[in-house]
């Protein structure tokens, strides 16, 4: 082979991303499965009357496990996507003795797991080779338990709709944003003895946005990374015939995410 006719791909490729990169980049990272070390940071602060009782920050570490297909199935350009993501470990805890107390005046660790997993389904329109738009809407479960010397679960459900923008540059590059809009429902604390009880909780609105990267090492073997940033709020329990309530809460997680995928 002579050296122009391997130079001059090479050349063109540099020069105009366009001879590189088109729409089969984009539908090669939609179809995939894949596994990746996580990492979040959880912040957490628990109020009554616009007042701070309690806070919780810091990063707990997990894996996520994820599948994407994007497909010809029903309306063309199809697309489904499931995760799972687990976290374990502890945060700094900020509050004050339980009965009474200032904030602040004492702290310590708490022990976090983590667990969420959501199901999406939308449909990809090529706005041109390199770029593709996916409206979608998106279910999803979340379950926090917090170890304070006691364990609480805080579980929700989510439903939302958001948008997924994919853009490559460049031969086996795609980069993705997203946002999502949603709201909680079905939001509830278990708390276990000593101060046992289960109740309800209020539901909010629910944000997320994130970005990533893809990287085709080959046509099977991709390597990933991104961020996201997600917040919701828990409304206060009813007074429970103990007197003990769950207060209100506002939670804010990022998400740092790096793994391998296989595409098929």
């Amino acid at each position: 082979m002579s050296f122009k006719k391997t130079a001059l791909p090479i050349l063109a490729c540099l020069i105009s991303t366009t001879a590189c990169a088109d729409i089969l980049d984009i539908n090669a990272a939609n179809n995939q499965i894949g596994a990746q070390i996580q990492s979040r940071h959880v912040d957490y602060t628990e109020t009554a009357n616009g007042s701070i009782l309690d806070t919780e920050s810091g990063h707990v570490t997990g894996y996520g496990l994820s599948a994407s297909v994007m497909k010809d199935l029903w309306l063309g350009h199809d697309y489904l996507d499931a995760q799972y993501s687990r976290f374990s470990g502890q945060t700094d805890y900020i509050g004050a003795p339980f009965g009474g107390g200032k904030y602040g005046s004492l702290t310590g660790k708490s022990g976090a797991e983590i667990a969420d997993f959501s199901l999406r389904y939308g449909k990809g329109f090529a706005i041109h080779d390199q770029f593709m738009v996916t409206p979608y809407a998106e279910f999803g479960y979340h379950r926090w338990d917090r170890d304070v010397g006691y364990t609480e679960h805080y579980t929700h459900r989510y439903y939302g709709i958001g948008a997924l923008g994919q853009y490559s540059p460049a031969g086996k590059l795609v980069v993705s944003a997203n946002a999502m809009i949603g709201h909680t429902y079905a939001s509830k604390i278990n708390v276990v003895a000593p101060f046992g009880f289960s109740a309800g909780l209020g539901n909010s609105v629910m944000y997320r946005a994130g970005i990533s990267l893809d990287y085709a090492f080959t046509k099977n073997v991709h390597a990933n990374a991104g961020i996201d940033y997600t917040s919701w709020e828990y409304g206060a329990s009813a007074v429970q015939p103990s007197g003990y309530y769950e207060p209100d809460s506002r939670t804010k997680g990022t998400t740092i995410k790096a793994g391998m995928g296989y595409a098929f």
